[in-house]
């Protein structure tokens, strides 16, 4: 697939998807488009199991919303808001392998993913600094920053502009590991295929089931994770856990 501003690669079952508008790989309305082609792709395929997000170049993951790009504002600001909540609902693990400076819609992005890998880099700066121009995050920030790191926290990083560096942003569990500049996308990589050998319906059905828990309620949630335990239990996957239990060997999923 050729898209303008986004690079797709698969890699056996992860796909990987980079956002190239270096240096600071900011979101127009030509890459918001793209990015849709590309999710497309990714959840109409069954063998991609896994979801890898990253940016081009090592200065930046990505710097948010292109202000070049303010003629197409009124089409570009709702598109971030429609893909980014599909990312956080997304039947598949998406992770975040954050390479550089996330700010504004970069960290916004960052937070619809399910997974975070930070480089850890002194320079890296992490933030939603979007007050500082008189305006507030607006592709879900205030509310995913708040389930990620508290109310108290979010408050403090949003309506003072705060940038965190790569420590103080593991240390308050906006990442779930550092790692080294050189080791980042091997070890993210690693992660994801890790990640691919998980049974991709049980997966499914436990983001589903978050998924319902956080949007809709936990009622709701409830009722998912009973609908998706009935489906999960019927699979072939499940067999193939059961067997492969009592054989004692690793089980060979295959989504069925």
């Amino acid at each position: 697939m050729t898209l303008e501003t986004l690079l797709f690669e698969t890699k056996g079952h992860v796909a990987v998807i980079t956002i190239n508008r270096p240096p600071a790989n900011t979101w127009n309305l030509a890459a918001m488009l793209d990015f849709e082609k590309a999710l497309d792709i990714i959840e109409q395929d069954a063998n991609l199991r896994v979801v890898v997000l990253t940016g081009a170049g090592n200065k930046c993951f990505s710097a948010g919303y292109d202000v070049s790009d303010a003629a197409n504002a009124a089409q570009t600001g709702p598109k971030g808001r429609e893909l980014f909540r599909r990312v956080d609902r997304f039947a598949k693990p998406v992770i975040a392998a954050i390479n550089g400076h996330a700010l504004g819609g970069g960290l916004e992005l960052a937070l619809c993913c399910h997974f975070r890998l930070l480089v850890d880099s002194p320079k890296l700066q992490i933030g939603l600094t979007e007050l500082n121009l008189g305006i507030i995050p607006g592709w879900g920030g205030t509310q995913r920053l708040m389930r990620v790191v508290g109310r108290a926290k979010a408050l403090d990083m949003i309506l003072f502009s705060k940038r965190l560096s790569a420590a103080e942003a593991y240390q308050i569990g906006l990442a779930n590991q550092l790692s080294a500049p050189e080791k980042l996308m091997a070890d993210t990589l690693n992660f994801a295929e890790t990640l691919a050998m998980r049974p991709p319906m049980a997966v499914a059905s436990v983001l589903k089931a978050m998924s319902a828990g956080i949007y809709e309620g936990i009622d709701q949630g409830l009722v998912v994770e009973s609908e998706g335990s009935q489906v999960v239990a019927n699979s072939r996957d499940a067999i193939e856990g059961f067997t492969a239990f009592l054989e004692k060997r690793a089980p060979i999923f295959k989504g069925e």
